[in-house]
């Protein structure tokens, strides 16, 4: 992050601390947003990639909307400021209460993943006396060529409907009285590096929505989903121009609002999670630096197997380094944030940077070995403001206080 002072952010707000850049969140959610030009779209941010309200809010002033895959994702979104009818509520398990909510609320549309699943709102709606806004989440069974935990486009991933069960969900919802059928949604995987995936698919889907038309379902909302991908390593992040023409090429001049739906393409490479080093340890000749971050701040590097750049900020002799593992303090053999990186001598008290954290860091975090989930701060026009403060044990144990 341009002109950080991380050692003063270290004695400020302690360690394990997320920094999160608000400026390049802003310039990246603009930067997006205008590839589409006078074709109408709609950019909806997906919560689930990193759900800090006042991100939201952020992005909420900028005109965003919001992929929600919870009823509380959805709670978050207006609380920031979110216009309901900018908001999508996506995910393959809905509870009848979220349905509810979700209709109470005013939301753009419900994204279908399941026949099952069209049934329940369609009772849920006639409960209401309501008409429900839906779309339907189409598996164009297309490769995303991307790691397997995040491919969600192939038949045997759990997510949509292929495109013959899809056509008669539609039929269906354009029969029902309490049914609105206004979008088609696909989302193939995420971190594409190869946007080429997406532009197939988005054809496929297009030709579907023309086969609707002409049976009189008409929709209004194009949903390419979200999945571009960032530079962790040495990636080369997707132009948006040749984004964005592939998706219009694909609407063949159809009059739909594009909807889009990034994630980690908005905040990763935004965020950073900075930590101290506790100490060094050698087994044998395997070195390992300890420090105060852990599997349960950054998942990533344990789940996925991820990488995610280390920078040493106290190094004196950065140009000595040896191959090391960066760990946490958890009690499993998974604890990592980093394998065989090279890096320079470490003392106790010196600080590791690890980049584009920004992204399904704090979001994923949990309280396992009893850890308190760390502090989260905003970077604006050069100032650091506190967004979310280090939780304390009182916060970890206030559920179960006063129930043993």
């Amino acid at each position: 992050m341009k002109n950080a002072d991380y050692s003063a952010l270290a004695a400020q707000f302690g360690t394990p601390l997320y920094i999160y850049d608000f400026d390049e969140i802003g310039q990246r959610y603009t930067a997006l947003k205008s590839q589409f030009g006078a074709h109408k779209s709609l950019i909806c941010y997906a919560v689930k990639a990193n759900s800090n309200l006042s991100i939201l809010k952020l992005l909420a002033s900028l005109g965003a909307g919001f992929d929600c895959v919870s009823i509380n994702e959805v709670k978050r979104a207006v609380l920031a400021g979110a216009k309901p009818y900018k908001i999508i509520f996506s995910g393959v398990g809905k509870s009848d209460d979220e349905i509810k909510t979700a209709l109470e609320i005013g939301i753009l549309m419900l994204n279908i993943e399941s026949g099952a699943e069209l049934e329940r709102v369609e009772a849920v709606a006639k409960s209401l006396g309501k008409k429900a806004n839906i779309s339907i989440r189409i598996n164009p069974n297309i490769d995303a060529k991307t790691h397997p935990y995040i491919s969600t486009g192939l038949s045997e991933n759990k997510f949509g409907v292929v495109i013959e069960r899809a056509r008669e969900l539609y039929l269906k919802a354009h029969k029902s009285e309490y049914l609105e059928p206004v979008g088609c949604h696909f989302h193939i995987g995420s971190q594409l590096i190869d946007i080429t995936p997406i532009h197939e698919a988005a054809v496929i889907v297009s030709d579907f929505v023309s086969e609707l038309a002409a049976a009189g379902v008409e929709l209004k909302f194009f949903d390419v989903g979200g999945g571009i991908g960032v530079r962790y390593d040495d990636e080369s992040e997707p132009d948006l121009y040749t984004y964005a023409q592939g998706i219009l090429a694909a609407l063949k001049g159809k009059e739909m609002t594009i909807v889009c739906e990034p994630g980690r393409y908005i905040v990763a490479n935004a965020g950073e999670l900075l930590t101290k080093v506790l100490y060094e340890k050698v087994n044998g000749t395997k070195r390992f630096v300890i420090v105060d971050a852990a599997m349960n701040d950054l998942i990533r590097p344990s789940l996925y197997e991820a990488y995610h750049k280390v920078v040493a900020l106290n190094a004196k002799n950065s140009d000595k380094t040896s191959k090391t593992d960066v760990v946490g303090p958890i009690c499993e053999s998974g604890d990592f944030l980093a394998k065989d990186i090279a890096l320079p001598s470490q003392n106790s008290g010196d600080l590791l940077l690890i980049k584009s954290a920004g992204a399904y860091g704090f979001s994923m975090s949990s309280n396992y070995n009893s850890r308190l989930r760390a502090a989260e701060i905003a970077i604006e026009n050069g100032k650091a403001r506190l967004i979310r403060a280090r939780e304390s044990f009182e916060d970890l144990i206030r559920l179960e206080k006063g129930l043993i």
